[in-house]
C-alpha cells in the first residue's frame, strides 16, 4: 500500500471524477488554503452547517439521534460556540476507487486555533460528501469560513482491489448529500 502523489490524485479526477469539483492548484492567499497538494487534496468546507445546541435539554444517543440537537445554519462564515461542535460537508463530492482508502486530517491552520476537525476514513467504493465533525476546544467562539480550506485528504491504494467495498455491502453512508446525521442499520 502506498501513498499516491499529485499527479496520481489529479489523474484520477480528471478522467474518474474521483474529486468533483476538482481543483488543480493549491489556492492559498487570503484564505484557508485548499486545492491539491504534493501527497494530498485540502477539502472544503461547504456554507452549509449542523450547530450542537442545548436548548432542548436532549442526550446524544447515537443509536437515536435527535435532529432538535443542531441548528441550521447556512452563510459563509459560521460561528461555533466555545467548547461545542458543528457538522458540516465537504464542498466536493467523493468516488473512491475499489483499491483505494482515504484518510482525512485537520488543516493546522486550524488545529492552531483549538479547532479540532473529525473526518472518518473514505473507504473504497465509498461516494458521496463527506460530512465533517467540527469541534471549538476553546472557550472562546471560533469561526469557521465556508467554501475554503477544511481539512487535508490523504490517499492510500492497496496492491489489489478490496474483495468487499462500501458499496458492495450498502454502507449506510453510500452517496449521501449534505451534511448526514448519524445512522444506525435497524434490521429488517
Amino acid at each position: 500500500m502506498g501513498l499516491k502523489s499529485d499527479t496520481w490524485i489529479r489523474e484520477k479526477s480528471l478522467n474518474e471524477e474521483m474529486i468533483s469539483p476538482f481543483c488543480e492548484d493549491l489556492v492559498g492567499h487570503e484564505v484557508v488554503s485548499y486545492g491539491l497538494s504534493s501527497y494530498g487534496y485540502d477539502i472544503r468546507v461547504s456554507d452549509e452547517f449542523k450547530i450542537f445546541t442545548n436548548v432542548n435539554s436532549t442526550v446524544i444517543d447515537p443509536k437515536d439521534f435527535d435532529a432538535k440537537n443542531v441548528v441550521d445554519f447556512k452563510g459563509d462564515v459560521c460561528i461555533v460556540p466555545p467548547n461545542s461542535f458543528a457538522l458540516a460537508r465537504t464542498v466536493e463530492y467523493f468516488k473512491m476507487p475499489i483499491d483505494t482508502l482515504a484518510i482525512c486530517l485537520g488543516k493546522s491552520t486550524y488545529a492552531r486555533c483549538g479547532i479540532i476537525v473529525n473526518v472518518t476514513p473514505f473507504e473504497p467504493g465509498f461516494e458521496g460528501h463527506i460530512t465533517i465533525e467540527i469541534s471549538n476546544t476553546t472557550p472562546l467562539p471560533a469561526k469557521i469560513y465556508a467554501n475554503e480550506g477544511i481539512a487535508q485528504v490523504l490517499f492510500l491504494q492497496g496492491d489489489e482491489p478490496c474483495e468487499v467495498t462500501y458499496r458492495d455491502r450498502k454502507g449506510k453512508y453510500q452517496s449521501q448529500t449534505g451534511i448526514t446525521l448519524p445512522r444506525i442499520l435497524k434490521k429488517s
